[in-house]
């Protein structure tokens, strides 16, 4: 008899591109930006209701929408070769072998909206090809594989996972998109770009360095916690934060403000210890001339440090928004040339990392994923009623998305247990007069 909530793999097939990648292309040279990346997937799970997938429910439709997505992925992967390859760890490159990405067939003893009403984050896992962690840093598994999971109710769960060493959440939202449309029978809207930001920022030894893809890796006692800003929720924050400087503070703004403010009023640190409170910065839109369609890892390092004279007393909303603010917008198009001439972004980072690693400071580390329309990911069976990621441990991590229809965020936030009770009692009190 099955678990409540089993899930069981009937499955698994090696997909390879539907045309062999020439030999001109079969060498793809990653950036440093790969390089400094930790060894894990990025994961994303799409999910879609039966009356969007018409009630196809039954073991034949299933088959049917099983082949039709293996084509589909396997006609996409002709445009997005590498990920049919594999990683070369000593010269970091990708070989455009073909190989092939991994499909797994899934069968879920649940049903898709109890999973979606009462989302307990240590059991999304379970709808995962890999686990997340991991790492494919010495060249074994696959750079991309995908389960799909079929409920008991007809519903659907696709679950991608796509190595961090060669790809960052923006490019995973490209390639589910551009998949998606060829599954309508569509041509993708943009073809990816592979190489260019390894030819701006080329990868190179490392090994003098302090910076490190596992620096921030870590404590095993971590919680990954969701919260929901609602719309409600997140006009009366960025109400409360444009009391300063910053007039208009976006919402990303205001909830990476708030969290952090909480942060430092339950977290005290050594008074000499700093704060490093960083936001990952996509420089695709950037750049000058724009990178948009580049695929890979695309994002730089902004980060503000708070020394203990600037966390007493602790920062309004206001400050922390107005010093955040700053801090993204120096990553202009002179940082970007900087960084490719003289490595400025390098050598910021070098000195985050060698206060965190002798001691001198904590990290805290946001990214907003606002933006990606991974809403738009539809192989014709309408848009997923939610997309959620998985926990990544990774100490003091915030990860931002928009929720459905567009007007609130759902936080996905690393903490110890203590930290995390302490900040949905915070949550809790946002629109009130009580409001820290």
């Amino acid at each position: 008899m099955d678990s409540a909530g089993s899930v069981h793999v009937i499955s698994k097939e090696l997909i390879k591109p539907s045309s062999p990648t020439p030999d001109h292309l079969k060498i793809l040279n990653l950036s440093v930006l790969d390089q400094i990346t930790p060894p894990v997937y990025i994961s994303l799970i799409f999910f879609y209701e039966a009356d969007e997938l018409k009630g196809l429910a039954s073991s034949t439709d299933q088959a049917q929408i099983c082949h039709h997505l293996k084509q589909s992925l396997s006609n996409t992967l002709t445009l997005f070769y590498p990920l049919a390859g594999k990683i070369d760890p000593q010269s970091f490159t990708v070989y455009c072998n073909d190989d092939g990405v991994e499909f797994f067939e899934a069968r879920a003893r649940s049903r898709l909206q109890d999973v979606v009403q009462d989302a307990k984050l240590e059991e999304f896992e379970k709808y995962l090809p890999v686990d997340p962690l991991g790492g494919i840093h010495v060249g074994d598994g696959t750079l991309f594989m995908v389960q799909i999971n079929f409920f008991d109710c007809g519903g659907v769960a696709v679950a991608a996972c796509v190595s961090h060493l060669v790809a960052d959440g923006s490019s995973l939202v490209d390639f589910m998109n551009a998949w998606a449309a060829t599954c309508r029978g569509e041509n993708p809207k943009t073809a990816p770009e592979f190489g260019v930001l390894g030819r701006y920022f080329p990868a190179r030894d490392l090994s003098d360095s302090n910076i490190s893809p596992s620096l921030l890796m870590g404590n095993d006692k971590l919680v990954t916690k969701r919260f929901v800003f609602d719309k409600e929720k997140l006009a009366a924050l960025k109400q409360a934060a444009a009391t300063g400087d910053v007039k208009d503070p976006t919402r990303v703004e205001a909830v990476s403000a708030f969290i952090l403010k909480h942060f430092i009023e339950t977290n005290p640190l050594d008074a000499k210890k700093s704060l490093l409170a960083a936001h990952m910065v996509n420089i695709r839109s950037r750049a000058s001339p724009p990178l948009e369609n580049t695929f890979g890892n695309g994002c730089f390092t902004a980060a503000v440090e708070l020394s203990h004279q600037h966390r007493l007393p602790v920062p309004e909303l206001n400050e922390l928004v107005s010093k955040l603010r700053r801090a993204i917008r120096t990553i202009d198009h002179e940082y970007i040339r900087e960084t490719e001439r003289e490595d400025r972004f390098l050598s910021d980072l070098g000195r985050l990392c060698d206060l965190i690693s002798e001691g001198e400071a904590e990290g805290f580390l946001f990214s907003s994923w606002c933006r990606f329309p991974m809403y738009e990911v539809d192989f014709g069976w309408g848009k997923p009623v939610w997309v959620c990621t998985t926990a990544l441990l990774v100490n003091n991590l915030v990860i931002l998305m928009s929720t459905r229809d567009g007007s609130g965020i759902d936080a996905w936030i690393n903490l110890l247990p203590d930290q995390v009770q302490s900040l949905e009692s915070q949550f809790k009190l946002i629109g009130s007069k009580n409001l820290g």
